[in-house]
């Protein structure tokens, strides 16, 4: 089956309480949305790449990539949100890819990964989840996803699921890690956008388990990557030194 029309959207809000200004914060010379932008051309999976962002500065730099971006409301409270305002206007594109605009080593491989998983009509939803490290298993900031056979989320949780009963059993399940990309059909993210937070939600602090909460199904992909994130200016020298390490 053919694949579907897919934009990726990078969500981009310039203030931050940790780090304002960090999608044009610079990393290894270039601001950090241009890599994020960057590695989502190289993908070559997307009809279109669209930055949505709050702030002018972020677009005037987008702009002078050769990049599109589009100014979207100050009132998005989640990346989603911002996502949906730009699909709301787009009934023509099928599939809308979120790449979270503070990854600036998210891996393309990865986002072909997440795309494909659109050739599957059943697909309403899709995210990607990595082996889980041995080291990860009992962390709370490294959330656990626990999958069906046929590879729909069936719960993510910050607490280490599934619990094995008895420990000669632990090499037959797999554990994985969630990455946070999603990837929406048009009609279930708008959908998604206009729901309320949930109660599992609000208790595990995860924004996927409104989906499941509501019935929406959650396709996983299985990839090997990592990525690293940006949430505090002391991050930068952490990605540095990963682009240094190849």
């Amino acid at each position: 089956m053919s694949a579907p029309r897919t934009f990726a959207v990078i969500p981009a809000r310039y203030a931050s309480t940790r780090f304002p200004g960090k999608p044009l914060a610079l990393i290894a010379g270039r601001p950090m949305i241009e890599h994020v932008w960057r590695r989502c051309q190289e993908a070559r999976v997307f009809d279109e790449v669209v930055v949505a962002t709050d702030d002018v500065r972020i677009q005037e730099t987008v702009t002078r990539l050769g990049g599109v971006a589009v100014m979207t409301s100050p009132d998005c409270a989640t990346g989603t949100d911002r996502v949906a305002e730009v699909a709301r206007a787009r009934p023509e594109v099928d599939v809308w890819v979120n790449v979270q605009g503070d990854e600036p080593l998210v891996d393309p491989d990865s986002l072909r990964v997440l795309a494909g998983l659109f050739t599957d009509p059943a697909v309403e939803m899709g995210t990607l989840v990595r082996p889980l490290g041995a080291a990860e298993v009992n962390s709370p900031h490294v959330v656990k996803a626990v999958l069906a056979l046929n590879g729909d989320a069936l719960y993510f949780s910050r607490s280490t699921v599934p619990f094995i009963r008895e420990p000669g059993e632990a090499g037959a399940v797999e554990r994985w890690a969630h990455l946070g990309l999603y990837g929406y059909r048009r009609d279930t993210l708008l959908r998604l956008a206009g729901l309320s937070a949930t109660p599992l939600e609000q208790a595990e602090k995860l924004e996927q388990l409104r989906a499941l909460e509501h019935g929406i199904r959650i396709r996983c992909g299985k990839v090997a990557g990592r990525t690293v994130a940006v949430d505090v200016p002391e991050d930068v020298a952490r990605v540095e030194a990963a682009m240094k390490g190849g």
